[in-house]
């Protein structure tokens, strides 16, 4: 667990240490993979990217400053993304091959535009997806009584009551569980989920 209540973009940008890129890479390598998986790419031209990706963000990220508006870092990181992704195909002087009614530059222009739906899909699904892996990669630091009761409640939708019942404890204990674990994912997700 993170003794401090920097959040993980903050760590990375004043005082970054193995932890706290291992934190981000474990979090963020399998939804580059998906996001790129979308291209056509070969398996090893999408493990390059990522890497270039993940690459860019170590340099740029001491100059990086969230500015406090709702999904600042995914835009950034979603433009770290595209301009990759078009040195990669400027540098192979190619195209894939056209999805749709767009041809590649037209996505690319489409996924850089905040407005658009291509966008709009990027970051529902960033969200969601950061959500889902902050959650497993926090359950570690629980007991698992308190797991189940943040799960029983949360995911699927029961009652305090019915979780004091089910797990033998009290109704007070079920409040706690809760409260703990959505209070750790909120500090995880600090200036990564809006």
């Amino acid at each position: 667990m993170h003794d401090t209540s920097a959040s993980l973009l903050e760590r990375l940008r004043i005082d970054p240490d193995a932890a706290s890129w291992k934190r981000l890479t474990d979090l963020y390598t399998p939804l580059l993979h998906i996001w790129l998986g979308r291209y056509s790419l070969q398996k090893a031209d999408e493990e390059d990217l990522v890497q270039e990706v993940l690459s860019a963000v170590v340099r740029e990220m001491p100059q990086f400053v969230h500015n406090e508006h709702k999904g600042a870092f995914r835009r950034w990181l979603r433009n770290i993304l595209v301009n990759r992704l078009r040195n990669f195909w400027r540098s192979r002087q190619t195209r894939p091959i056209a999805t749709g009614d767009s041809d590649f530059a037209s996505m690319l222009d489409e996924l850089e535009d905040p407005s658009s739906g291509l966008s709009q899909l990027w970051d529902q699904e960033h969200d969601r997806f950061v959500v889902r892996r902050l959650l497993d990669l926090i359950e570690p630091e629980f007991a698992s009584s308190t797991w189940r009761a943040f799960r029983s409640v949360m995911f699927d939708g029961k009652k305090e009551d019915v979780v004091s019942g089910e797990l033998g404890i009290s109704m007070n204990a079920v409040f706690i569980a809760k409260s703990r674990v959505l209070s750790r994912l909120r500090q995880e997700m600090k200036g990564l989920v809006g």
